[in-house]
């Protein structure tokens, strides 16, 4: 039953963080990173979490108010604060064992099905 409550506890601290991080999106990009994070599980289980974080630095070229830079940032300040990562999380993920690489994306995945519900609930997704 311990295990229950915590997995809960988790389950709830996921949707609150998630629910927080899609309440800051900026409006002019909603639809598009509502499109974006939808695509992100499936990008993430074909190519692996770190190609996919790759993708969306490459792709965001240090605009804070690019989609895939607010999807990147929302991904990382999650992991940082529950796996306790320290530094860019990418580069710590690069150099992790198998095992904590795993931890990682299966933390990852659970965290963006919360973004994912939270931005379809929305209504947001790119028409084009």
């Amino acid at each position: 039953m311990a295990q229950l409550t915590r997995q809960q506890t988790l389950q709830q601290k996921r949707a609150a963080y998630a629910w927080a991080a899609i309440e800051k999106v900026p409006s002019n990009i909603q639809k598009q990173y509502g499109s974006l994070v939808r695509g992100l599980p499936a990008l993430i289980q074909s190519d692996g979490l770190g190609a996919a974080l790759a993708f969306l630095k490459a792709k965001a070229a240090g605009k804070q108010d690019k989609p895939h830079m607010v999807a990147y940032n929302h991904i990382t300040g999650w992991v940082q604060q529950e796996l306790e990562v320290k530094g860019d999380f990418l580069e710590w993920l690069l150099n992790q064992p198998s095992t904590d690489y795993r931890r990682a994306t299966t933390e990852v995945l659970a965290y963006l099905n919360w973004i994912k519900r939270f931005a379809e609930a929305k209504g947001w997704k790119d028409e084009g």
